[in-house]
């Protein structure tokens, strides 16, 4: 059993940077990878980010440099760190947990937050 909240969403201009968690609760993330999506209006869901393992991480190829998932030693808070934000990044973002390390489809993940806004301003 494992709920997620995500958190640290709101309304920036673009170049400013915003630090997103999402915290567990339950059992936490123990046997879990943890996995960031983003979802703008009328837009279907899309990876962000991805934590495997540890010193294992994964993003898409347009925010590679830009965003940074990290994981607190406490193993019950995972971030994304969001830098040098633009318009197109405006968007829900949610995470989840899945048992397939290796996937960056939404299908594979489960236990969905109920998202957290970003929205940019250009």
């Amino acid at each position: 059993q494992v709920q997620l909240v995500e958190s640290g969403g709101g309304s920036v201009q673009a170049g400013e940077s915003l630090r997103l968690s999402c915290v567990a609760s339950g059992r936490g993330f123990s046997g879990y990878a943890i996995g960031w999506f983003r979802q703008a209006p009328g837009k279907e869901r899309e990876f962000v980010a991805a934590w495997w393992s540890p010193g294992t991480t994964h993003y898409a190829e347009s925010l590679k440099g830009r965003f940074t998932i990290s994981k607190d030693g406490t193993k019950n808070t995972v971030y994304l760190q969001m830098n040098g934000l633009r318009s197109e990044d405006t968007a829900k973002y949610y995470c989840a947990v899945t048992r397939a390390a290796w996937s960056t489809h939404r299908y594979d993940y489960t236990n969905w937050g109920p998202g957290t806004q970003v929205t940019v301003s250009s």
